[in-house]
């Protein structure tokens, strides 16, 4: 049986914005250099919107179904895209910020855990032995750049997964902060998994105003989303970005 994070550290190099694989900002990287996919670490199940909804688990749950369609231009990864404008960051642990709140609520059945695939700085949760889990990551951000443009181009890694069906995405502001959400699910080493990805630009309090990119992706077998779906519900509406 795999650890806590096995399958969520290997999402976290082919999912739509996981943070930084191992090995990459867990072993120093400098600042400034984005892990390979680093962008965005969210994705699972329930849409975020006015009111909660049934999503169709079941359009999902099959890989014949009809992938996200291709477009004339293949989307550029939002790692590369931070790079190509000049953005850096420096990976930070959620309880060590001192100007903003990032935080999940953990759910009865699931508790913290350590996998040494995992940077340091990630915080994750998980219902026992294997998936589901919940990854919190947090970027310090620093550049010229317009949060508000940025968010757009969050959810392009998603088309690069392997038969990514979309279930649902927007890019509304949340919690007053540009944001870009995206679930659905897709193919990784013979699983099917089901993913939910929320990035909020968020930022910290006065005096620095810091600006941050604040990842949370949320990830369980496809077939097991129903069952799951309470508990990846509360740590979706208890995910609070707020300035301190």
């Amino acid at each position: 049986m795999s650890s806590p994070g096995d399958d969520a550290a290997g999402t976290a190099e082919k999912e739509p914005g996981n943070p930084a694989p191992a090995g990459d900002a867990e072993h120093g990287r400098a600042v400034g250099v984005w892990p390979r996919a680093a962008a965005i670490l969210l994705l699972t199940l329930l849409p975020v919107g006015c009111g909660p909804k049934n999503p169709d688990y079941q359009s999902i749950w099959t890989t014949s179904a009809t992938t996200t369609p291709t477009t004339t231009e293949s989307p550029v990864p939002f790692a590369q895209y931070l790079k190509d404008k000049g953005v850096v960051g420096e990976p930070v642990a959620p309880d060590k910020l001192a100007d903003l709140t990032a935080s999940i609520p953990t759910p009865p059945g699931w508790a913290k855990t350590d996998n040494p695939k995992i940077p340091p700085t990630t915080e994750v949760i998980a219902k026992g032995n294997d998936l589901p889990t919940a990854m919190l990551v947090v970027f310090k951000m620093d550049g010229d750049f317009d949060a508000a443009e940025l968010v757009k181009h969050g959810n392009a890694d998603a088309a690069l997964t392997d038969n990514f069906k979309q279930l649902g995405a927007s890019n509304a502001n949340f919690h007053g902060f540009p944001s870009s959400m995206i679930e659905g699910s897709y193919d990784l080493s013979g699983k099917r998994l089901h993913t939910y990805n929320r990035m909020v630009i968020a930022t910290g309090s006065a005096p620095g105003y810091q600006r941050y990119l604040v990842q949370l992706a949320v990830t369980s077998m496809a077939d097991q989303a129903a069952p799951d779906a309470a508990d990846v519900e509360a740590i979706i509406k208890g995910f609070t970005v707020a300035a301190k």
